[in-house]
């Protein structure tokens, strides 16, 4: 053990023995958070992850995250570490290009969307017809973009607390509703709030669209611009050509470990982040931080002297970007859902947090919460959480408590799902800062006898 774990352990075990202590003890969770500011266990998990490289479920690199996930658990000191495998199609992407090739030749900067089809090997080449919005997608008659490529060129807002996304995203789902119109191929700007030419990817495919019946592609922001004005100005062709393909025998695992707990283990805190990744970049931010920040807040939690009451289960989901985990999860967890105390999962990024949405947040057992993180710049919010991330979505529909840390978003989308996805945007601190909130949030609740589901005044 280093001089500063010993340092530490000795100030916390003092901490624990205080006769002032209890199932809330705002000092040990002090102690905590401190610790997590200068702790290099994130960074470390973090940089390790992103040199594996992009982690798409069906690719060599996503088995090697599998077995880095499962050493890693083990390594950290976490308990009964496994893989849970599920059946999950994957989708793979191949060549790809794009040029504009009357009037003006040009090359266009794209990506092909998750779960499109490949276009024919020589491409496909069309008129475009560009489109401000995906409400005059959906507006448009049938048959009104026959033999055409379809641009739609929505400009997503920049909102700190990411709702700007959630109004733009729709629109990478509208390769069907081009093609009820005749479309033969679908183009969208890139949901970004960014204005770099680097294309964003992301599936294209949502729960009222399982398959996209025509090639499918993002277009750099520029670029989409491009477009529009030059069609603005007369008939503009496009050649589109993507090499995609699919495998429908993959096979996805969520990775989890144990904390576990001092006096009721079977009670159980379940916090997260996804494996998986797009290939653009090497997922840095969507979601190797997620997994770094929560892995790390639970392994400074198993340092401590004694565990809290409750385990903390620390899960690697592996297949959030195209879906499949959080079904997977909730059928393989289904007999303990009346166990599993409360959830949460961090997947938005590495910038600092700024608040806290938790149920019961009044309980005099977590009202330490509001003086540790206050020096953090972190508040408690009135407002109950809605959503504690997409790979817990299954847990929380079927009566399990959430919580959520809400991040700054500001810059997320920028570069979310782009090659700019990298180690080099994530800054240490607030990486750490982010450790900090994890850790005290995820000791108190894994402390304290509170009934999560307990309605307010009950």
């Amino acid at each position: 053990m280093s001089r500063p774990n010993v340092f530490f352990a000795a100030a916390v075990a003092a901490l624990c023995l205080s006769p002032a202590s209890n199932a809330g003890d705002v000092r040990t969770a002090s102690a905590l958070r401190d610790r997590a500011l200068n702790d290099p266990t994130a960074w470390n998990l973090l940089e390790s992850l992103t040199e594996i490289g992009p982690r798409m479920v069906g690719t060599p690199q996503y088995l090697r995250a599998r077995d880095w996930g499962i050493a890693r658990l083990k390594a950290l000191g976490f308990a009964k570490v496994h893989a849970e495998a599920f059946a999950k199609p994957s989708w793979h992407r191949g060549g790809e290009a794009a040029e504009v090739v009357g009037p003006y030749p040009q090359k266009l900067a794209i990506v092909g969307l998750g779960g499109s089809p490949a276009t024919p090997p020589n491409g496909v080449e069309a008129p475009v017809v560009v489109l401000r919005s995906y409400a005059d997608l959906v507006a448009a008659r049938p048959n009104a973009f026959k033999g055409k490529i379809v641009v739609v060129n929505q400009p997503m807002t920049r909102t700190m607390d990411g709702s700007g996304y959630g109004a733009a995203v729709v629109a990478r789902y509208g390769a069907s509703e081009a093609a009820k119109r005749g479309a033969v191929a679908y183009l969208v700007r890139s949901i970004s709030t960014g204005e770099g030419r680097a294309p964003h990817t992301g599936t294209a495919v949502n729960d009222n669209n399982n398959a996209p019946p025509v090639p499918t592609a993002a277009l750099g922001v520029p670029d989409a611009d491009q477009l529009e004005r030059m069609a603005a100005r007369g008939p503009v062709r496009v050649r589109l050509r993507l090499a995609s393909w699919s495998d429908p025998n993959s096979v996805a695992w969520n990775i989890s470990g144990e904390i576990t707990g001092s006096a009721k283990p079977g009670e159980i805190v379940v916090i997260g982040g996804h494996l998986d990744s797009w290939d653009p970049g090497t997922g840095a931010i969507d979601d190797g931080a997620g997994v770094a920040i929560t892995a790390a807040a639970a392994s400074l939690i198993a340092r401590l002297p004694q565990h809290p009451r409750r385990t903390i289960r620390m899960v690697m989901f592996g297949s959030e970007e195209s879906g499949g985990s959080s079904d997977a999860y909730l059928a393989a967890h289904r007999s303990e859902l009346k166990n599993i105390v409360i959830v949460s999962e961090a997947d938005l990024g590495s910038d600092r947090a700024y608040d806290v949405k938790l149920a019961a947040a009044n309980a005099p057992a977590l009202a330490p919460l509001r003086a540790v993180l206050a020096p953090l710049r972190v508040f408690v919010s009135a407002t109950p959480p809605t959503h504690g991330g997409s790979d817990v979505e299954g847990l929380h529909k079927a009566g399990v408590p959430i919580f959520s840390v809400d991040q700054d978003a500001t810059r997320y989308f920028d570069i979310h799902h782009s090659a700019d996805d990298t180690l080099a945007v994530v800054d240490r601190a607030q990486l750490n800062q982010n450790v900090a909130v994890m850790a005290s949030v995820v000791y108190l609740t894994a402390d304290s006898n509170v009934d999560f589901r307990t309605k307010p005044g009950n």
